[in-house]
């Protein structure tokens, strides 16, 4: 989809603003959007190996200190 003109002659500042507003809106509707086929795929492969071996899984404060430390 092109931009229109109109947009481009905005500062950059007012145009990650509209950015800012438009992904915020997605993520308010997201309900509406279609699941990837992929997506539930992996989640479902990812629950059964789950279910398979409780043992497997991490809880949130140990996943979340990995995921920092791997992007710190």
């Amino acid at each position: 989809m092109p931009i229109p003109l109109e947009f481009r002659s905005l500062p950059v500042e007012e145009r990650l603003q509209l950015v800012e507003a438009i992904w915020d809106s997605i993520a308010e509707d997201q309900h509406c959007l279609p699941d990837h086929p992929v997506i539930i795929k992996e989640v479902r492969e990812r629950k059964a190996r789950y279910l398979s071996n409780p043992s497997s899984g991490t809880d949130w404060e140990t996943a979340k200190s990995q995921i920092r430390a791997d992007h710190g």
